[in-house]
């Protein structure tokens, strides 16, 4: 819930009807009334690179710029470093050069642990309503990875959605099939082959109402080949496939586009790090068997490590739950933790719909 403010001072423009396509409606009108006054119009960020932002306006795309002022409140922790698909209030004056002033709060946002020497989260995408998670048939098919990729999704507010991409490579689609229904039982499965166009058409409806959908997915799976069959033209470059079905990475930041049919997608490039970051619900979330079997569990604390009267290590011991799930649960519980002890508490701005999705979702919490 977002509560209005008290001051009249002018609020920054806005064209509702032109930005409508690109994902504004009443909740984002919501915040950019509470944010108050200030800023002389408001925008979506659609592409960020090495520090360099693209803001989408009713009459297009101008670069902005992140003042000092505004990274150093970053660093105090005042402030959110603006995200792809964040809504943002900038200075424009006639003829100058666009400034960021401020983003609105958040309804969703999909974060993963820094990479490499930097420390904290990265967010890779804001304001998501659907997470297309991608993963070629073949060699690429990871369960451990997919049920990261859906505690990320889930925690961050998403709707998780797995996409099955090079079906047209692959002969055992069935069986596949059945191993990611084992670890994502409670999430769409849609199989796809860019090539031929099998399945394309049922992913539509979760464009419905303009929603905002993300693409994620390890290098090489067919996302830029996915990306360019949804807008209907080749906006990305595709790398070469190779004899075993692979293609290379080609896309290097992430970028949002608008659908001639309706909706948002934003490219990302390819992971080669997950690493969850203030993630405990969305852990809990994809792990649904496992939290209905811990229901049983005598003590209500139980960590399922050997514990008398764990119901958990007792489905292990007779078959009806896989010991390498059990041990992808532990040892993301684990990782989630640390990372929110480091993260400490987020801000009312940074909170986030992951029990509402897992609630839509059909699936109970303890």
């Amino acid at each position: 819930m977002v509560v209005k403010r008290e001051d009249a001072s002018p609020l920054p423009r806005v064209d509702a009807e032109a930005l409508a396509g690109y994902g504004w409606g009443l909740w984002q009108q919501e915040a950019l009334d509470a944010l108050g006054g200030g800023g002389d119009e408001v925008g979506r960020v659609s592409a960020e690179h090495q520090g360099v932002f693209l803001v989408r306006f009713a009459d297009g795309e101008r670069a902005a710029a992140l003042p000092g002022k505004m990274r150093r409140a970053v660093v105090r922790g005042e402030a959110i470093w603006p995200a792809v698909g964040d809504w943002v209030v900038v200075d424009r004056p006639p003829g100058g050069s666009v400034v960021l002033r401020a983003v609105l709060p958040r309804q969703t946002r999909l974060a993963r642990k820094a990479v490499g020497e930097q420390r904290g989260e990265q967010v890779l995408a804001a304001n998501v309503d659907v997470a297309f998670l991608v993963s070629a048939l073949g060699a690429d098919l990871s369960p451990r990875r997919l049920e990261r990729y859906v505690a990320l999704a889930l925690e961050g507010g998403a709707l998780p959605v797995v996409l099955l991409t090079k079906a047209d490579l692959y002969e055992d689609v069935a069986s596949a099939v059945e191993v990611v229904r084992s670890v994502a039982a409670e999430v769409a499965i849609h199989v796809l082959s860019s090539h031929t166009g099998l399945g394309l058409a049922a992913l539509s409806p979760y464009f419905a109402g303009e929603r905002t959908v993300v693409l994620l997915g390890s290098s090489g799976v067919g996302k830029s080949t996915l990306l360019n069959r949804l807008l209907g033209a080749d906006v990305q470059a595709v790398g070469e496939v190779r004899a075993d079905g692979k293609g290379r990475h080609t896309t290097t930041h992430r970028q949002l586009f608008r659908r001639p049919d309706g909706g948002v997608v934003i490219d990302t490039p390819g992971m080669r790090e997950l690493g969850l970051w203030d993630a405990e619900a969305g852990v809990s979330s994809a792990f649904p068997d496992i939290e209905a079997i811990a229901e049983d569990c005598r003590f209500s604390d139980c960590r399922h490590e050997g514990e008398p009267g764990c119901a958990v290590v007792a489905a292990v011991a007779v078959g009806t739950l896989e010991r390498g799930r059990l041990d992808s649960f532990l040892g993301l519980q684990v990782e989630a933790r640390r990372a929110a002890a480091k993260a400490g508490p987020r801000s009312s701005n940074e909170r986030v719909l992951g029990r509402a999705v897992a609630a839509r979702l059909g699936r109970r919490r303890r």
